[in-house]
């Protein structure tokens, strides 16, 4: 099967992955002031986000404590997948540059789906291609599946997938957690880098 026809049943999968995460979070209105349009409101009293131990693309062994005092801009995604990934991880990256020295307090995280593959030296070659702040994370099947469960992270290896070369299916939001560990707010996928920045810098005065 050529890369196009996996990305195209990568994506099939992406939205039924999508429609279970949609029983999870609901979108706030189109109509609300431009600056709040990328958050996602969180159905009451779901608690996310948590406590986890995985290893950074540096191969030393990190928990969210290693973080305290700066903001986490957290996103699930993985090394191999061919465009929402990408595209995320840069968005994110601009979103802080827009932030100015404001920007500084925000970490750029990706904790991988995909810890088969995405090893600390395969991490440490993706994330350098993005930006020298972000921070990728893997660790055990069992460690990464205790993260995304804290975070209601939804992943899958694509149905019908084979060999080496495979799609993850996953859930795409952004998660801004602050300073003190605590979950603050939730960005929906294909926000723009300025819409984002906005929506971040709300958090940062709170």
């Amino acid at each position: 099967m050529t890369r196009p026809q996996l990305a195209l049943l990568g994506l099939a999968g992406l939205a039924a992955v999508a429609v279970v995460a949609g029983a999870l979070y609901v979108l706030k209105p189109a109509d609300r002031p431009r600056a709040s349009f990328p958050e996602v409101t969180v159905a009451p009293g779901l608690q996310i986000g948590g406590p986890f131990t995985l290893t950074d693309h540096r191969g030393r062994r990190v928990t969210e404590r290693d973080f305290l005092g700066r903001f986490m801009l957290i996103y699930f995604g993985y090394t191999y997948c061919p465009d929402v990934c990408p595209m995320e991880l840069t968005t994110m990256i601009e979103a802080i540059d827009r932030l100015g020295v404001a920007g500084s307090r925000v970490v750029p995280i990706l904790i991988t789906v995909d810890p088969a593959r995405d090893t600390p030296a395969a991490l440490a070659d993706y994330v350098t291609l993005f930006d020298s702040r972000l921070v990728g994370l893997t660790g055990s099947e069992a460690d990464i599946a205790a993260a995304a469960k804290a975070y209601r992270v939804v992943y899958a290896k694509a149905k019908g997938e084979g060999g080496a070369d495979y799609l993850m299916d996953h859930s795409a939001f952004l998660y801004l957690m602050g300073p003190d560990g605590r979950f603050r707010a939730m960005f929906r996928h294909g926000a723009k880098p300025e819409e984002l920045a906005a929506a971040i810098a709300q958090n940062l005065g709170d």
